[in-house]
């Protein structure tokens, strides 16, 4: 069996957060670190003009980046949207595949001031800006793993603005406030801290943009369809089985035709096909952190064959089980050495 809580045959042991588990599989992270992610902290007017590839992300191979604002008012702008957003304290931008963001901000007379954004957090000038006096916006990146691209960023628009207004819990702001608490100070584990805040805060951006915006077609909104959620359910408790459309529209009490088209309009490809893709993610995985033979994990994820498995892997990752080990555990071995 493959590991972990989700992958347990008995379904009445698997935690119902199908959100919890693709985040898991594409290994969502939110960096909010030195030397990745920057900072912003003004006094009078300014604006920031930078690429998105650099300073902000310090590599041009994560195209999602956030910014959230913790003090003061700014407008950010990027390419590819009409017009400017408004930013106000606990509001976060995150942005999809951009190439260049204008941030302005301040008041007061004369022309502004061309700033470029504090790259690390331990600088005096950012770590100055816990005054309380000026405006202040952290911003960082989020990184997926190479199955992710297909799943979050299809699943974001260009230019996703999340308001503060419309979180009734002030979780947002409270995340907000955390971070930025351990970013200016010098406590004993601040970088660590650091790194989970920004994926608490990262969370919280995707539970407000679920809440707050019409999401398109794709596994985030999939996830969160009540009526197609018992059927979701069936499938990643029992990955490996040979699910019918007959039996996942009954689980999702529709008729056959009925599920396939709401199923297809929502998650923007066929049940089956999406099973498919989930028994996909699921053998990136495995390969990534387990030394299962190739043989085992296709008769585990429900194959006829290894062979059968191997030409579906290919397809969809575009090289086989065995050549995707060895490159993904090289890589995770080089970043580990790092």
């Amino acid at each position: 069996m493959i590991d972990g809580p989700y992958y347990l045959r008995d379904s009445t042991a698997v935690v119902d957060d199908q959100l919890s588990e693709a985040l898991d599989l594409v290994e969502v992270r939110g960096v909010v670190r030195g030397m990745v992610s920057s900072g912003i902290g003004e006094r009078g007017p300014w604006v920031a003009r930078v690429s998105t590839a650099v300073p902000l992300t310090s590599s041009a191979g994560f195209p999602l980046k956030f910014f959230a604002m913790v003090r003061g008012r700014a407008r950010l702008s990027t390419d590819g949207v009409d017009g400017p957003i408004e930013l106000v304290p606990g509001d976060v931008a995150i942005l999809n595949g951009r190439t260049w963001v204008q941030i302005e901000g301040g008041v007061g007379d004369g022309p502004r001031r061309e700033i470029l954004p504090e790259v690390g957090f331990s600088s005096a000038r950012l770590i100055g800006a816990n005054s309380g006096v000026g405006d202040l916006i952290v911003a960082g990146r989020v990184e997926l793993n190479q199955a992710g691209d297909a799943l979050l960023l299809a699943a974001l628009p260009p230019l996703g603005h999340i308001r503060a207004a419309a979180d009734p819990t002030g979780a947002m702001g409270a995340r907000l406030h955390w971070l930025f608490e351990e970013v200016t100070g010098t406590r004993l584990g601040s970088a660590f801290a650091i790194r989970q805040h920004g994926q608490l805060l990262l969370l919280e951006v995707l539970r407000a943009y679920v809440d707050q915006a019409e999401l398109p077609p794709g596994w985030l909104r999939v996830l969160t369809d009540e009526r197609l959620r018992p059927a979701l359910r069936l499938m990643h408790a029992e990955p490996g089985k040979h699910w019918g459309l007959e039996e996942l529209a009954r689980e999702a009490a529709m008729s056959r035709t009925t599920f396939a088209e709401r199923f297809r309009t929502v998650a923007g490809v066929p049940p089956l096909a999406y099973l498919s893709r989930w028994r996909m993610l699921l053998a990136r995985r495995a390969l990534r952190v387990r030394d299962v033979p190739v043989q085992s994990l296709a008769a585990e994820l429900g194959y006829t064959s290894e062979s059968a498995f191997s030409n579906a892997f290919k397809r969809e990752v575009g090289e086989s089980p065995l050549h995707y080990r060895r490159r993904a555990r090289g890589e995770l071995a080089a970043a580990r050495a790092q």
